[in-house]
């Protein structure tokens, strides 16, 4: 049996990488899916334009969803930037800095905000939203913006995971690890140094796939995890749960 079927699910930044994956294993799973995405290139049965760190925005957006099925049963809080300039907290700019908490701190709390009481009018539901393994580390490869950001998705995701659980909502952080997406390719296409720096640190060897952490998305939308929220929901190869020290090997 499809595990989300008859639920709609409203997921954010499906243009491409793991939001994109979610929408189509949803979709597969007999979700309908709501891809929420700057880009026009969106994935989903119904696909809306808007930028989810704009209140005006999200608020309007949630508003479209419910004319038109009556209804929110899943929350992915997917959208997210981790930009270049977004370095060592000696050399990042307030401008990039802002730019990276509005769009993957800011939006979540506006999605919740106001796509949560959807989800408690129909009884309950499931809110995943996207952290990162860098919640609950340090980077090897400083990203002092986007590492703040995505503790501070994890310590929301917790706080309303404790205030909601009584109420039928759920609410997780997928924590994933350094995953093979558009973004990350962007990030070390021209710095191989630095993939090799991050890639060294994963006892799998290897980057995660989109759809992989699509799966565990999955896992948190659908039934199979009534019994879990608040939780750290950890997909990254063992990288948290390792201590490596790069090797050297000679030619």
């Amino acid at each position: 049996m499809a595990r989300l079927a008859g639920k709609v699910c409203v997921i954010t930044g499906t243009a491409s990488g793991i939001g994109a994956e979610s929408a189509r294993l949803f979709a597969e799973e007999g979700a309908t899916v709501v891809g929420v995405d700057l880009s026009t290139e969106a994935e989903g049965a119904l696909t809306i334009e808007a930028d989810v760190s704009d209140e005006g925005q999200v608020v309007e957006a949630f508003r479209r969803v419910d004319d038109e099925f009556g209804r929110i049963d899943v929350l992915m809080n997917n959208a997210g930037i981790n930009p270049t300039d977004d370095g060592s907290v000696l050399e990042t700019s307030l401008d990039s800095w802002q730019r990276v908490q509005d769009v993957n701190l800011r939006s979540v709390f506006l999605c919740c905000k106001h796509g949560i009481p959807h989800l408690l009018e129909k009884g309950g539901g499931s809110v995943v939203n996207v952290a990162s393994f860098v919640a609950t580390m340090g980077a090897a490869v400083s990203q002092i913006s986007y590492t703040a950001s995505k503790g501070g998705v994890l310590a929301l995701s917790r706080e309303l995971g404790v205030e909601f659980a009584d109420r039928g909502v759920r609410v997780n952080a997928l924590c994933p690890g350094p995953v093979n997406t558009p973004l990350l390719k962007e990030l070390f296409a021209k710095d191989p140094e630095r993939a090799a720096k991050r890639l060294v640190h994963i006892p799998m060897g290897r980057f995660g796939e989109p759809e992989e952490i699509a799966k565990a998305a999955l896992f948190l939308a659908s039934d199979d995890s009534t019994f879990v929220t608040a939780s750290t929901f950890l997909v990254d190869g063992g990288l948290s749960a390792a201590y490596l020290t790069p090797i050297q090997v000679d030619d």
